[in-house]
Protein backbone atom coordinates (compact mmCIF):
# COMPACT_ATOMS: atom_id res chain seq x y z
CA UNK A 1 0.00 0.00 0.00
CA UNK A 2 1.45 3.23 -1.06
CA UNK A 3 1.39 5.94 1.79
CA UNK A 4 1.25 9.69 1.23
CA UNK A 5 4.29 11.92 2.02
CA UNK A 6 4.06 13.80 5.15
CA UNK A 7 4.32 17.22 3.86
CA UNK A 8 5.02 18.31 7.66
CA UNK A 9 8.33 21.03 7.75
CA UNK A 10 7.59 22.10 4.46
CA UNK A 11 6.58 25.39 3.32
CA UNK A 12 4.32 26.02 0.20
CA UNK A 13 2.69 29.02 -1.42
CA UNK A 14 -0.48 29.20 -3.54
CA UNK A 15 -1.48 31.90 -5.38
CA UNK A 16 -5.22 32.56 -5.99
CA UNK A 17 -6.02 30.62 -2.62
CA UNK A 18 -8.71 32.13 -1.11
CA UNK A 19 -11.77 30.87 -3.52
CA UNK A 20 -12.08 27.92 -6.25
CA UNK A 21 -9.33 25.30 -6.72
CA UNK A 22 -6.80 27.20 -5.00
CA UNK A 23 -8.58 27.43 -1.64
CA UNK A 24 -8.85 23.44 -1.82
CA UNK A 25 -5.12 23.27 -2.88
CA UNK A 26 -4.64 25.29 0.20
CA UNK A 27 -6.90 23.54 2.62
CA UNK A 28 -5.12 19.97 1.42
CA UNK A 29 -1.48 20.68 1.28
CA UNK A 30 -1.97 22.25 5.30
CA UNK A 31 -4.26 19.36 6.02
CA UNK A 32 -0.90 16.94 5.22
CA UNK A 33 0.91 19.15 7.40
CA UNK A 34 2.62 21.89 4.69
CA UNK A 35 2.97 25.90 6.53
CA UNK A 36 0.71 27.33 3.63
CA UNK A 37 1.23 30.84 2.40
CA UNK A 38 -2.34 32.08 1.37
CA UNK A 39 -1.95 34.49 -1.21
CA UNK A 40 -4.94 36.73 -2.57
CA UNK A 41 -6.30 39.99 -3.10
CA UNK A 42 -9.21 40.49 -0.53
CA UNK A 43 -7.28 40.33 3.18
CA UNK A 44 -11.07 39.56 4.99
CA UNK A 45 -11.25 35.73 2.71
CA UNK A 46 -7.83 35.33 3.39
CA UNK A 47 -7.58 35.66 7.07
CA UNK A 48 -11.18 33.52 7.00
CA UNK A 49 -9.31 30.47 5.20
CA UNK A 50 -6.12 30.98 7.40
CA UNK A 51 -9.06 30.66 10.58
CA UNK A 52 -10.06 27.46 9.02
CA UNK A 53 -6.76 26.10 8.67
CA UNK A 54 -5.99 26.87 11.89
CA UNK A 55 -9.37 25.16 13.36
CA UNK A 56 -8.00 22.11 11.63
CA UNK A 57 -5.09 22.08 13.18
CA UNK A 58 -2.77 23.50 10.46
CA UNK A 59 -0.41 26.66 9.62
CA UNK A 60 -1.44 29.24 7.23
CA UNK A 61 -0.47 32.78 6.65
CA UNK A 62 -2.10 35.18 4.39
CA UNK A 63 -0.22 37.66 2.12
CA UNK A 64 -1.98 40.12 -0.40
CA UNK A 65 -0.62 40.79 -3.43
CA UNK A 66 -1.93 42.44 -6.98
CA UNK A 67 -0.28 39.56 -9.44
CA UNK A 68 -0.91 42.96 -12.47
CA UNK A 69 1.85 44.65 -10.51
CA UNK A 70 5.41 43.37 -11.34
CA UNK A 71 7.05 44.65 -7.93
CA UNK A 72 4.22 43.60 -5.47
CA UNK A 73 4.63 39.46 -7.45
CA UNK A 74 8.55 40.13 -6.40
CA UNK A 75 7.22 41.55 -2.90
CA UNK A 76 5.32 38.64 -2.85
CA UNK A 77 8.01 36.10 -3.74
CA UNK A 78 9.73 38.03 -0.70
CA UNK A 79 7.39 37.84 2.17
CA UNK A 80 7.11 34.37 1.31
CA UNK A 81 10.61 33.67 1.54
CA UNK A 82 11.92 29.82 1.05
CA UNK A 83 8.95 27.61 -0.10
CA UNK A 84 9.88 24.28 -0.72
CA UNK A 85 6.19 23.98 -3.07
CA UNK A 86 4.56 26.91 -5.22
CA UNK A 87 1.58 26.24 -6.85
CA UNK A 88 1.15 29.29 -9.54
CA UNK A 89 -2.94 28.82 -9.48
CA UNK A 90 -4.02 32.84 -9.87
CA UNK A 91 -6.00 33.27 -13.23
CA UNK A 92 -8.57 35.89 -15.08
CA UNK A 93 -10.18 34.50 -17.80
CA UNK A 94 -12.69 36.74 -20.28
CA UNK A 95 -14.16 34.46 -22.82
CA UNK A 96 -14.49 37.30 -25.13
CA UNK A 97 -13.87 37.39 -29.09
CA UNK A 98 -11.16 38.81 -30.01
CA UNK A 99 -12.09 42.49 -31.36
CA UNK A 100 -14.00 42.59 -28.06
CA UNK A 101 -11.47 42.28 -26.21
CA UNK A 102 -9.36 45.09 -25.24
CA UNK A 103 -5.77 46.14 -24.71
CA UNK A 104 -6.10 46.06 -21.30
CA UNK A 105 -8.00 43.14 -20.84
CA UNK A 106 -5.20 41.00 -23.13
CA UNK A 107 -2.56 42.72 -20.99
CA UNK A 108 -4.24 41.82 -17.67
CA UNK A 109 -4.77 37.90 -18.93
CA UNK A 110 -0.60 38.02 -19.73
CA UNK A 111 0.23 39.63 -16.44
CA UNK A 112 -1.59 37.54 -14.09
CA UNK A 113 -1.79 34.34 -15.96
CA UNK A 114 1.53 33.95 -17.47
CA UNK A 115 4.49 36.85 -16.10
CA UNK A 116 3.05 36.45 -12.42
CA UNK A 117 4.01 32.50 -12.79
CA UNK A 118 7.58 33.52 -14.38
CA UNK A 119 8.69 36.16 -12.32
CA UNK A 120 7.66 33.84 -9.16
CA UNK A 121 9.53 30.91 -10.43
CA UNK A 122 12.65 33.39 -11.19
CA UNK A 123 12.80 34.42 -8.09
CA UNK A 124 11.84 31.49 -6.03
CA UNK A 125 13.60 28.28 -7.85
CA UNK A 126 16.70 29.17 -7.70
CA UNK A 127 16.71 28.85 -3.99
CA UNK A 128 14.93 25.32 -4.15
CA UNK A 129 17.72 24.42 -6.51
CA UNK A 130 20.44 25.62 -4.37
CA UNK A 131 18.94 23.19 -1.11
CA UNK A 132 18.65 20.41 -3.72
CA UNK A 133 14.48 20.05 -3.60
CA UNK A 134 11.14 21.61 -4.61
CA UNK A 135 8.01 21.21 -6.51
CA UNK A 136 6.41 23.93 -9.08
CA UNK A 137 3.01 23.10 -9.95
CA UNK A 138 1.12 25.46 -12.50
CA UNK A 139 -2.70 25.01 -13.16
CA UNK A 140 -3.03 25.48 -16.60
CA UNK A 141 -6.06 24.81 -18.85
CA UNK A 142 -7.77 22.66 -21.49
CA UNK A 143 -8.26 26.37 -23.59
CA UNK A 144 -4.51 25.58 -23.75
CA UNK A 145 -4.81 23.27 -26.31
CA UNK A 146 -8.38 23.39 -27.17
CA UNK A 147 -9.26 26.03 -30.09
CA UNK A 148 -12.09 28.29 -29.14
CA UNK A 149 -14.22 31.03 -31.17
CA UNK A 150 -13.50 32.96 -27.78
CA UNK A 151 -11.08 33.64 -25.00
CA UNK A 152 -8.12 33.54 -27.05
CA UNK A 153 -6.49 35.85 -24.76
CA UNK A 154 -6.79 33.32 -22.07
CA UNK A 155 -6.12 30.36 -24.05
CA UNK A 156 -2.91 32.08 -24.62
CA UNK A 157 -1.72 32.97 -21.53
CA UNK A 158 -2.39 28.91 -20.62
CA UNK A 159 -0.48 27.98 -23.56
CA UNK A 160 2.52 29.89 -22.48
CA UNK A 161 2.43 28.88 -19.08
CA UNK A 162 2.70 25.12 -20.69
CA UNK A 163 5.92 25.90 -22.79
CA UNK A 164 7.33 27.34 -19.15
CA UNK A 165 6.55 24.41 -17.15
CA UNK A 166 8.44 22.16 -19.87
CA UNK A 167 11.61 24.80 -19.92
CA UNK A 168 11.44 25.25 -16.04
CA UNK A 169 11.64 21.37 -15.58
CA UNK A 170 14.49 21.21 -18.20
CA UNK A 171 15.88 24.41 -16.37
CA UNK A 172 15.92 23.12 -12.71
CA UNK A 173 15.54 19.78 -13.42
CA UNK A 174 18.97 18.51 -12.49
CA UNK A 175 19.09 20.33 -9.43
CA UNK A 176 16.26 18.52 -7.88
CA UNK A 177 13.34 20.45 -8.60
CA UNK A 178 10.31 19.33 -10.21
CA UNK A 179 8.10 21.10 -12.66
CA UNK A 180 4.40 19.92 -13.54
CA UNK A 181 0.94 21.16 -14.51
CA UNK A 182 -2.46 20.32 -14.18
CA UNK A 183 -4.90 20.97 -17.11
CA UNK A 184 -8.50 21.38 -15.60
CA UNK A 185 -11.52 20.89 -17.80
CA UNK A 186 -14.75 22.69 -16.53
CA UNK A 187 -14.64 23.06 -12.77
CA UNK A 188 -17.41 24.63 -10.42
CA UNK A 189 -15.91 27.56 -9.19
CA UNK A 190 -17.53 31.05 -8.03
CA UNK A 191 -16.49 32.18 -11.02
CA UNK A 192 -17.59 30.11 -13.29
CA UNK A 193 -20.92 30.48 -11.70
CA UNK A 194 -20.93 33.81 -11.75
CA UNK A 195 -20.31 33.59 -15.19
CA UNK A 196 -23.22 31.71 -16.30
CA UNK A 197 -25.72 32.98 -13.93
CA UNK A 198 -25.55 30.11 -11.13
CA UNK A 199 -25.50 27.29 -14.03
CA UNK A 200 -21.78 25.85 -13.83
CA UNK A 201 -23.28 22.33 -14.70
CA UNK A 202 -24.06 23.09 -18.33
CA UNK A 203 -20.37 23.02 -18.94
CA UNK A 204 -20.41 19.51 -18.20
CA UNK A 205 -21.99 18.90 -21.33
CA UNK A 206 -18.73 19.54 -22.84
CA UNK A 207 -16.73 15.97 -22.02
CA UNK A 208 -17.98 12.39 -21.26
CA UNK A 209 -18.47 12.74 -18.04
CA UNK A 210 -21.25 14.57 -18.46
CA UNK A 211 -20.51 17.06 -15.38
CA UNK A 212 -18.34 19.90 -14.01
CA UNK A 213 -15.08 19.30 -11.77
CA UNK A 214 -15.01 20.47 -8.38
CA UNK A 215 -12.48 21.98 -6.93
CA UNK A 216 -11.32 18.97 -4.74
CA UNK A 217 -10.91 17.00 -7.48
CA UNK A 218 -8.55 19.06 -9.47
CA UNK A 219 -6.51 19.78 -5.93
CA UNK A 220 -6.30 16.02 -5.67
CA UNK A 221 -3.90 16.03 -9.05
CA UNK A 222 -1.98 18.98 -7.56
CA UNK A 223 -1.55 17.14 -4.20
CA UNK A 224 -0.33 14.11 -6.39
CA UNK A 225 2.41 15.84 -8.20
CA UNK A 226 3.70 17.45 -5.09
CA UNK A 227 3.81 14.23 -3.46
CA UNK A 228 7.07 12.11 -3.29
CA UNK A 229 4.90 9.33 -5.40
CA UNK A 230 5.31 11.29 -8.60
CA UNK A 231 8.76 11.54 -8.11
CA UNK A 232 9.76 10.72 -11.27
CA UNK A 233 7.13 12.56 -12.88
CA UNK A 234 8.95 15.99 -14.54
CA UNK A 235 7.73 18.22 -17.46
CA UNK A 236 4.58 16.85 -17.85
CA UNK A 237 1.19 18.43 -17.85
CA UNK A 238 -1.78 16.37 -16.22
CA UNK A 239 -5.25 16.74 -17.88
CA UNK A 240 -8.48 16.67 -15.51
CA UNK A 241 -11.14 17.32 -17.71
CA UNK A 242 -13.63 14.15 -17.73
CA UNK A 243 -12.74 13.60 -21.06
CA UNK A 244 -13.06 14.91 -24.01
CA UNK A 245 -16.12 13.48 -26.67
CA UNK A 246 -14.31 14.30 -29.23
CA UNK A 247 -11.61 11.33 -28.42
CA UNK A 248 -14.52 9.02 -28.76
CA UNK A 249 -14.36 6.57 -31.58
CA UNK A 250 -16.63 6.76 -34.31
Amino acid sequence: MTVSTDLSGRTALVTGATAGIGRAVARKLAERGAEVVVHGRDPRRGADLVAEIAQRGGRARFVAADLTDAEQVIGLAATAGEVDILVNNAGIYDFASTPDTSTESFDRHVAINTRAPFLLVGALAPGMAKRGHGVIVNVTSTAATLAAPVGGAYGASKAAAEILTRSWATEFGANGVRVNAVSPGPVRTEGTEQMLGGNAEMLGKVNIRGRVGEPDEIAEVVLFLVDDRSSYVNGTVMIANGGELSSLPG
